[in-house]
């Protein structure tokens, strides 16, 4: 395994004022890139690139990328985050959301291929849809409801993979494809309808605890610092993995378990209140991460028991300023 030199670049970087996105151009201007951010602010926040909006290495474009977008400079790399990725979020406008992994990826991946920029793709574990194989390998081919309400997101992200994988195969741009698994942390917003976010909001707020179905399933949570290096590794590894790889924290809890961690953490004897499993929603998740390991060197870091205080401190404090 080897890494591509270190020169500093100019990196696109589309949904670069979302959650992850955030975190990724944080990285990357620490390590002396250059950063052009490209959001629509559908989902995104200001509020999560403010503490280096005014960097002389980072430029924001306001841009929906399911529009053309022309950049006046050389790119080395083109990162696509830009999607909605939240249950509630992707499901309130699906069309658009389906269009933005479709029509908007293919529009960076033409961009890519005129500067000849490297491009990485963020896939999801919802590919897998609700899985019938346990933990995911990236040789499953999934179990999707194709005309379900979570099809738009899941549908849209593997049509996504497929046009990736043909402007490889056509030799038309350098891809590579990382599917994530379920990531936390500091900047999540309040009401994004995650699981990890649900529960810490409303046990700060002494409200009664949403769990769906029984709190059986399954999920398996890394931390986003974590996550940003093992996406910034694949970009960066050569050769080309010309396959796509799962980048997830395989340490599996059930969401009983992680409402209990919540509870003890935040100091709040709160009740649960359940509500009926939702259509779709996978009943376990955990991510064979065997590909990471070996052509990555990655590993995550953070377990769940350290990363978990400082999201709810994050959510703390950003009540506080709200």
């Amino acid at each position: 395994m080897t890494f591509a030199d270190q020169r500093p670049r100019t990196v696109l970087l589309a949904g670069g004022a979302g959650f992850l996105g955030s975190h990724f151009c944080e990285t990357l201007l620490a390590q002396g890139d250059r950063i052009i951010c490209v959001d629509s602010f559908l989902t995104g926040s200001r509020n999560n690139i403010i503490s280096f909006a005014n960097h002389p290495r980072f430029r924001l474009i306001r841009h929906d990328i399911c529009n053309e977008l022309e950049v006046d400079e050389p790119l080395d790399e083109v990162v696509n985050l830009a999607c909605a990725a939240s249950p509630p979020r992707y499901q309130a406008d699906p069309v658009h959301t389906l269009m933005t992994s479709v029509v908007g990826t293919h529009n960076l991946l033409k961009l890519a291929e005129k500067h000849r920029a490297r491009f990485l793709q963020a896939s999801t574990s919802e590919i897998y849809g609700d899985p019938a194989v346990h933990p995911q390998t990236e040789d499953y081919l999934g179990n999707v409801n194709c005309t379900g309400p979570r099809a738009c997101y899941d549908e849209g992200k593997r049509a996504a993979e497929a046009l990736c994988f043909d402007f490889l195969r056509l030799r038309r741009a350098d891809v590579r494809v990382v599917r994530i698994f379920n990531t936390y942390g500091p900047r999540m917003q309040p009401d994004d309808g995650r699981i990890v976010s649900n529960l810490v909001n409303q046990a700060l707020n002494g409200e009664p605890l949403t769990i769906y179905g029984d709190g059986e399933q399954t999920r398996s949570f890394c931390f986003v610092s974590d996550l940003i290096d093992g996406m910034i590794r694949l970009l960066r590894v050569e050769p080309n993995p010309r396959a796509p790889v799962n980048l997830g924290n395989p340490g599996e809890f059930t969401i009983n378990q992680l409402a209990e961690l919540v509870t003890q953490l935040t100091g709040r004897s709160v009740p649960v209140l359940h509500k009926p499993l939702p259509q779709d929603d996978p009943r376990m998740r955990r991510p064979d991460i065997s590909q990471a390991r070996t052509l990555l060197g990655w590993k995550p870091r953070v377990p769940l028991e350290e990363g978990l205080p400082q999201t709810i401190e994050w959510f703390r404090q950003a009540s506080k300023v709200a």
